[in-house]
C-alpha cells in the first residue's frame, strides 16, 4: 500500500494505491470519511498514484472527463453495485438519489443509495458528487457541499 498527498482546488486529498489500483480518493480534513485500511505490500505503486495525480491534474483543468486509472472499491455487494452505477452518470450530468435506486433495481432505495455514496472511498474517480436530491436541489457530501457544488459546476463549464 502506498499513499500520496495532492492538493487540489477542493483541498487536500489523499490518494491511495494497493495491488496496482487506486483503492482510496479521500478528503484529508477531520470529518471527511477515511481510506481503507489494507496490508502492507512490498509493491511500489508509485506509477498509479502519479497516473491518478496526472489525471486529477487535467480534471480540474477541464482537460479530462472521463478518469482511466485502474480503481478497487472496496465495500459490500450493494455499495459496489452503487458505485458500479454511478460511473455510468455522465460528465457534467447530474441525477436523482431515486433515480441512482432506480439504476440498481431497487426503486424504494434512495437512502441506501445516499449511504453507499457516504461510504464512497474513491471520490471524484466515482462520482457521487453528481448525485443531488429531489428537484436538484443539493444535498450531502462528504467532501462537504460547498466542494460538491464546485465539482458541478467544473463539470458544467
Amino acid at each position: 500500500m502506498a499513499t500520496l498527498k495532492y492538493d487540489s482546488p477542493v483541498g487536500e486529498l489523499l490518494i491511495t494505491a494497493f495491488e496496482g489500483k487506486v483503492v482510496g480518493l479521500n478528503f484529508t480534513f477531520e470529518d471527511a470519511p477515511k481510506p481503507p485500511t489494507l496490508s502492507n505490500t512490498d509493491s511500489d505503486e508509485t506509477a498509479v498514484l502519479e497516473q491518478c495525480a496526472n489525471e486529477l491534474k487535467a480534471y480540474f483543468a477541464r482537460e479530462l472527463k472521463e478518469f482511466t486509472v485502474p480503481i478497487k472499491p472496496a465495500g459490500t455487494a450493494f455499495r459496489e453495485k452503487v458505485w458500479q452505477a454511478l460511473q455510468t452518470i455522465p460528465y457534467g450530468e447530474t441525477i436523482s438519489y431515486k433515480e441512482l435506486a432506480v439504476r440498481v433495481g431497487n426503486p424504494a432505495a434512495s437512502r441506501a443509495v445516499g449511504g453507499a455514496n457516504h461510504h464512497n472511498p474513491i471520490n471524484i474517480i466515482i462520482p457521487c458528487h453528481r448525485v443531488i436530491g429531489a428537484g436538484g436541489k443539493l444535498t450531502g457530501y462528504g467532501g462537504g457541499l460547498g466542494n460538491k457544488e464546485f465539482l458541478l459546476n467544473l463539470e458544467r463549464e
